[in-house]
């Protein structure tokens, strides 16, 4: 992996959207000291552009896209996959010598390529946990982008947490079935744990300090440890004791096939959105 190499001052990176996402990387950008001045966002909701105008003090927030694009040397792209066509369309003219920076959806790089007039692509593949500086973001480049590009690329998104770059397109798909969904199975498995938390006794909030603590705990040890999963889970159950007795049940109900399945099933839909919007 490339080291990051610092967001160049005099370089502009226009955003294209200014949904969540693109708030996590502005704010992680102004927070390490990229000035306003070499940022701008299309953000064509009047509502959405006035919230990025009164929380990034400088910012440039424009609601359509126009000349003022043609001196960006990043453009970062986190509209919604479906309206990607629309937002791409006036901004073609203007953008083909830059860097293309995705965040979106199922949008693959060569329609990226098409829409853009640029070769130079990076797909990526973040999740929500991003907005906190600790997200897990999964990264492709055409060949076209260079070690430069890369380390941009790498600066730019440094402030939203770790970052995986995957040899081939199509491994994005995995990706988006692990991390870019996996938010949503640790909230899943939370909710369950206060469930029964609330069913043995304890109140929704020690129910959901005690679930969010562990998760937070065991993904630290995991990944501070040489060992593997098994062995640290393997250390924590004796036979016979408390987490026996939890993991035996889990087992009769088929719960670690059960959720293997669901990977592949997110990874299959996220085929089928790349073949629905990004061709």
């Amino acid at each position: 992996m490339n080291t990051p190499v610092p967001v160049s001052p005099c370089a502009v990176i226009a955003f294209i959207g200014g949904g969540n996402m693109a708030s996590a990387i502005l704010g992680g950008l102004l927070a390490t000291g990229t000035p306003a001045a070499s940022l701008l966002v299309v953000e064509p909701f009047a509502e959405q552009a006035q919230r990025l105008r009164e929380r990034f003090a400088g910012l440039t927030v424009l609601e359509a896209a126009g000349p003022a694009l043609a001196s960006a040397q990043v453009v970062v792209w986190a509209v919604k996959p479906q309206l990607f066509t629309e937002a791409a369309a006036p901004c073609a003219a203007h953008i083909g010598g830059a860097l293309q920076l995705s965040v979106m959806a199922g949008i693959r790089s060569d329609a990226l390529v098409r829409a853009t007039g640029s070769a130079r692509v990076v797909r990526t593949m973040p999740n929500t946990p991003a907005l906190v500086g600790q997200g897990m973001t999964g990264l492709f480049a055409t060949p076209a982008v260079s070690p430069a590009d890369r380390g941009q690329v790498q600066a730019l998104l440094a402030a939203t947490g770790e970052l995986l770059w995957v040899e081939h397109e199509a491994q994005l798909d995995a990706v988006t079935a692990l991390s870019g969904s996996g938010p949503a199975y640790v909230f899943y498995f939370i909710e369950a744990m206060m469930q029964a938390g609330a069913e043995l006794g304890l109140s929704p909030e020690q129910s959901r300090r005690l679930a969010v603590g562990t998760f937070r705990g065991g993904a630290a040890l995991c990944g501070q440890s040489e060992e593997p999963p098994e062995v640290l889970r393997q250390r924590v159950t004796s036979k016979g004791g408390t987490t026996y007795a939890a993991l035996t049940a889990m087992e009769a109900a088929g719960m670690k096939p059960a959720f293997v399945q669901a990977l592949h099933a997110a990874a299959r839909r996220a085929q089928e959105l790349g073949d629905e919007f990004g061709r």
